[in-house]
């Protein structure tokens, strides 16, 4: 397995137990802290599309010397 994807699964495993122990604080209830630990992922994967689209149309205004790299 590559160091990238090991990465990718490590911080998905903290970021669900984050979210499921956050949820489970508050509602004290383990079916909706799973079911909040799993939605908010893709509900997060949505938004950060969106926000990916916002920076390209902001960069895609601006002069080109003002630009900066991206990767």
């Amino acid at each position: 397995m590559s160091r990238d994807l090991t990465k990718t699964f490590t911080y998905l495993s903290i970021h669900l137990t984050v979210g499921f122990s956050v949820a489970y604080a508050f509602t004290g209830s383990v079916t909706l802290a799973g079911g909040i630990a799993l939605i908010e992922p893709c509900i997060n994967a949505v938004a950060f599309f969106f926000h990916e689209r916002a920076w390209q149309r902001f960069d895609a205004r601006r002069p080109v010397g003002a630009r900066i790299a991206t990767a």
